[in-house]
């Protein structure tokens, strides 16, 4: 019964906006202008099926009032918008109301006396989810220890192994992780953030924030001076768009993204999740050395928003991170088993309370929690440039550990412990110092754009700090070239549009050290500190041309990370069929290293002396000493495309515009 309400939502959206588009002409003789469009998009995955059968009705008005009292101008615009995604009722299996199983978890085996003196070798294994080799009752633990879960509140159902798309369980740990819905499976789903019901994966924008109204916003200018300087207004529900560059965001941060959509690959204009907002653009116009002179102020004053990262469960996940949050998040409230654990090598059933995520500490609204940027662009020497300044609340997730939880080996009660894997997740606050410059380089007929930021207050993920993870500055940069250039044995009328750009991040407070395990060589064994590399670069290059007067037009689209050594390519085509129609059929291929691995910390010893190593100097001393796997941390070491690696898709979208 409670999906009848998001349904009954659905429906009369999409009945208004077709009412409305059936109308769209009687109302334009009014003063409104009205058009819109209906679209399915259906994806195909390699060894998955169906991933996505989205249908999407929009609806986009705007009205001109003329000059209105202090206005020298006025107008009201909008956009609605409603989507169904049938991949959850016709791929219910994968990722629907019966996606996911029961799993078992492997268990490399360790030698005598790696679980403690006296201990017994345990030989390789494979135990069914709750069955662990380490639980509740094994001979040779601690009394009074905390290990072992319910099962009949947790039962080996509903789950994948985390990361199973892109690597094998190997010899790191390994994680279940719940894939049903929220509403038909509570399990890992955290409150107020990665908590989605099917109806909220069916119809995205028919929730609790009213999504379906994808913008509302009046604009109005006001005249401050007799050469034509004005101020201009947008107050509403809008994208708000700083940048120059496609696809990777430097100064473009205002709105967060939707990256459940499609992972990356999505235009920005459709996975920007609008915000309310006033946006103010003082427009001097040519004054001194510039050509051209504005001055802009955007506060956003709505109730905070994170990316949405995608859920365990969905189709798409960017970095696979909503499964992980999932999985940990599992293990906290209701206990889990993890593999290759204890002594690196043995299946392991957790207690409620003793690893995990505890909570999202998603910021509630206050003056202090609202966002505020600034701009000052301009056009001098031909040469277009903009100096930026933002301070807002990171739209990407920090896991802070440091939390209070329970020793598995001794009970009792919940106290900090350095080093374990328990965390709260945060949402720290960001400044930003950034600028761009776009020009024109005649002799070579090729636009330059380019584009610098420098953050600070940014967390990452940090296997030598007690609470696992540190701040760093951050500096970020694109250096973009567009450039016509005619292909005469493909096309001799019409020229190719080339568009590169090479994006870079620096983490200026990096830290990377060698472990007892890494200094010795010791297969397994690592590095520690932080997963993300300390410089990285992502190239990509668009390739665009133009047939029948551009009813035809083929283009692929390349990306290529350096340190993950994996690449995107989706070549496309789409077709203008007439002024109301338009297919394009297009794929999506990952070629290269998929996943990678760093210290995963189950040799920090956090519960000192029963987690020490042989490579512990001192058993009561906490800190890693190397042992690394695919999970949780390689994944930032993959990055998003080697996280996608097989995730190669056909795709088609159909379009008809009104």
């Amino acid at each position: 019964m409670r999906e009848l309400p998001y349904l009954r939502g659905a429906v009369s959206a999409l009945a208004l906006s077709l009412a409305m588009a059936s109308g769209a002409h009687a109302q334009a003789d009014d003063g409104w202008d009205v058009s819109g469009f209906v679209e399915n998009a259906t994806f195909l995955r390699n060894h998955v099926g169906l991933t996505k059968a989205r249908n999407t009705a929009q609806l986009e008005f705007t009205r001109e009032f003329g000059a209105k009292g202090l206005f020298s101008s006025f107008s009201i615009s909008g956009v609605l918008r409603g989507t169904y995604d049938a991949v959850y009722d016709l791929n219910e299996n994968d990722f629907g109301k019966k996606a996911g199983g029961p799993v078992s978890l492997t268990g490399i085996g360790v030698p005598a006396g790696s679980l403690g003196p006296g201990s017994p070798a345990i030989p390789p294994h494979f135990t069914p989810f709750g069955q662990s080799i380490v639980t509740a009752g094994t001979p040779g633990l601690p009394p009074g220890n905390a290990f072992g879960f319910d099962t009949n509140a947790n039962p080996n159902q509903g789950l994948v192994i985390l990361g199973s798309a892109f690597h094998p369980q190997g010899t790191g740990v390994v994680l279940a992780v719940p894939v049903r819905p929220c509403n038909i499976d509570p399990r890992g789903c955290i409150s107020g953030y990665l908590d989605f019901s099917l109806d909220e994966l069916r119809f995205p924008e028919f929730n609790k924030r009213a999504d379906f109204l994808r913008e509302l916003y009046m604009d109005a200018t006001i005249p401050v001076g007799g050469d034509g300087q004005e101020l201009g207004i947008r107050l509403g529900r809008q994208q708000v768009v700083w940048g120059r560059t496609d696809l990777f965001r430097v100064l473009d941060i205002i709105n967060p993204v939707d990256f459940s959509r499609n992972n990356i690959y999505d235009e920005l204009e459709d996975i920007r999740i609008p915000r309310w907002a006033l946006n103010t653009e003082l427009r001097l116009g040519a004054q001194g050395p510039f050509s051209d002179l504005n001055f802009a102020f955007v506060w956003n004053f709505d109730h905070f928003r994170p990316n949405n990262l995608g859920q365990g469960g969905t189709p798409n996940s960017i970095l696979d991170a909503g499964s992980f949050f999932r999985a940990m998040k599992l293990c906290w409230d209701l206990g889990c088993s993890v593999g290759n654990f204890a002594g690196g090598g043995v299946t392991t059933d957790f207690g409620p309370h003793q690893i995990g995520i505890r909570r999202a500490n998603v910021p509630k609204w206050a003056l202090n929690k609202t966002d505020v940027h600034l701009k000052m662009e301009g056009v001098v020497h031909d040469i277009g440039f903009s100096l930026n300044y933002g301070s807002f609340i990171s739209q990407l997730p920090s896991l802070r550990g440091g939390i209070p939880a329970q020793n598995s080996f001794t009970g009792g009660p919940e106290q900090v412990w350095p080093y374990l894997i328990a965390f709260d997740i945060d949402f720290p606050r960001i400044h930003l110092y950034g600028g761009s410059a776009d020009l024109y380089i005649d002799p070579v007929k090729t636009a330059v754009r380019l584009e610098a930021a420098y953050t600070t207050g940014e967390e990452f993920a940090n296997t030598l700090q007690p609470r696992l993870f540190s701040k760093s500055d951050v500096l970020r940069y694109v250096i973009g070239l567009d450039r016509p250039t005619f292909i005469p044995f493909l096309n001799r009328r019409q020229a190719f549009l080339f568009s590169a750009q090479l994006f870079g991040q620096h983490i200026l407070d990096h830290q990377l050290a060698d472990t007892p395990g890494s200094l010795a060589g010791i297969p397994g064994f690592g590095k520690a500190g932080i997963p993300d590399w300390k410089d990285n670069w992502i190239a990509t290059l668009l390739v665009r041309g133009q047939y029948h007067n551009g009813q035809l037009n083929p283009q692929v689209i390349t990306a290529y990370d350096f340190r993950a050594q994996a690449a995107a390519i989706a070549p496309s085509l789409e077709w203008l069929i007439n002024d109301h129609w338009k297919l394009n059929v297009g794929a999506n291929f990952k070629v290269g290293t998929g996943a990678r691995t760093f210290d995963d910390c189950r040799s920090c010893n956090p519960f000192p002396p029963f987690t020490a190593t042989p490579l512990h100097a001192n058993p009561f001393q906490p800190g890693s000493v190397g042992l690394s796997g695919f999970e949780p941390l390689g994944r930032f070491r993959q990055g998003p495309i080697g996280t996608a690696i097989a995730e190669d898709e056909i795709q088609m979208t159909l379009r008809y515009r009104f």
